[in-house]
Formats: structure tokens, sequence, C-alpha cells
């Protein structure tokens, strides 16, 4: 169960974040709208979330799931493998210090929290151009001493590990085709959603509800199959960012 959660507001600079998406330029106002009304289905959720001011000089600020990684004993800073994100991390330390202590990765260890995927005591840290072997390793050996395990694995040529797999409950995982056969995730039962409607793989699970971005029925209806709960949330502007509902927040 998730009690908190840390989110930053996206600042006018957003428009100019890192994008691969050729969706066009994200609507800031819309895009404000949209972060309320992601912040407030976390607190219906349950979590006391903290909103943070959007951070001048960096146009991906709000994706505040990559600048760590926590859990119930301590939070991870990441070293952040984009160049023009470097920094980030260090915004965001004096708020997670007021509830964890800190540890801190550095270069050349590369790792960013949107390769991370934690199912109970497990870590599934995917390599990706943004996080490489040494970050993976640096992070197991921060958690291990806490009974963590940390499973490494070459993932598929996306953005992040969670661009492709994500955790949805009862022993459930969303995947991409790509990923459905890694051995790593041989244990969970698999819901593959195809490219067609490959960004609604990035669905957060948060106390037994799944958020699932507005606009994709197929993933929406595999989801609700699977008995969870579910709440609908539009993140159009987001998505034109490479941004989905993981990203937005920091969850422990």
């Amino acid at each position: 169960m998730f009690t908190r959660a840390i989110t930053r507001r996206p600042g006018p600079e957003m428009v100019n974040g890192i994008t691969t998406a050729n969706l066009g330029k994200p609507d800031f106002d819309l895009a404000l709208k949209q972060h309320d009304a992601y912040c407030r289905t976390l607190a219906d959720l349950g979590l006391e979330v903290t909103v943070l001011d959007a951070e001048p000089g960096y146009p991906d600020c709000c994706f505040v799931e990559d600048t760590a990684v926590v859990c119930e004993h301590v939070a991870v800073l990441t070293p952040l493998g984009a160049p023009s994100r470097q920094g980030e991390q260090v915004t965001i330390e004096p708020e997670l210090a007021k509830h964890k202590s800190v540890v801190r990765i550095v270069p050349p260890a590369l790792i960013e929290g949107g390769d991370v995927l934690q199912v109970e005591k497990t870590f599934f840290i995917g390599l990706s151009d943004r996080t490489n072997h040494e970050g993976a390793a640096a992070l197991g050996a921060t958690v291990e001493p806490y009974g963590y395990k940390w499973v490494e694995i070459s993932c598929c040529p996306s953005l992040h590990f969670k661009t492709d797999v994500n955790y949805i409950g009862n022993d459930t995982i969303l995947v991409s085709p790509c990923c459905d056969s890694l051995p790593e995730l041989s244990l969970f039962k698999r819901v593959i959603v195809e490219d067609d409607e490959a960004y609604a793989r990035n669905c957060l699970y948060v106390n037994g509800t799944v958020i699932v971005p507005d606009g994709f029925p197929k993933t929406l209806a595999k989801v609700r199959a699977t008995g969870v709960e579910t709440v609908v949330l539009d993140v159009s502007e987001f998505r034109k960012l490479d941004g989905g509902l993981t990203c937005l927040s920091l969850r422990f």
C-alpha cells in the first residue's frame, strides 16, 4: 500500500521537453489541468500528495519518477541518463529526505526510475539508453541489505523498461509483444498490449486500482478483465513528451 506521492507541476518550458513522439508541442494550460486531475486521483486513492513547483531550466521536471527509486527503507537518487535532465535529482532530494534516508548513485553508473519496476520485494531493472549495468548493480547493492532481490533485464529498444512492462496487481503484468517471452518475467501472468495501443502499456497500479490512459479501449477492457478497479485519465499532453502515468509521480 502506498501512502505518499511526490509530484512536480510542469512549467511553461515543458513545450521544449525531450520527445520522440512526433505528436506536436504540448498545450501547457491543458497539461496543468491534466496534472491537477492526476494529483486528485492519487489523493482519491488514499495517498498524501505533495505537489512541488516547476523547476526552471528543466523542461522535463514533471517526470519525477526518473529522479529516484523509493522503497520502504530508502530513497535512491539517480544520476539520470539524459544530459539535459541532470540536476533534477538534486532538486528532488530535499523533499525525499523528509521521509527516507537518501543514497546517491553517481556516474559512470546511470539509471532512471522509468527503468525500474518494483513488485513486492523484487526490483526488475531494464537496461536502456538511460540505464546501464553499473546503474542496475548500484541500485541492487543499495537495496539488497534491506531484503530485496534485483533482476537485470536486457529489454526491448524502448525509452524505458516501463514503456513496455507494468504491474497491474494479481501477479499480472502488461507487456509488449517483444517482452512477452522474457524469461525473467515468466512467473507473472502476462497481458499483451499490441503496438497499436503501445502507450497504454504504461498503466499505474495504486492500492488495488489501475489508472489507465484515456483513448485505449482495448487495453482498458483487458485490464478490467483481470478484475481490478480502474480509473481512466487523459494525459495526452504528457504523451507528447514520451511521458506516461508512472512518470508523473514518486510513490511510496
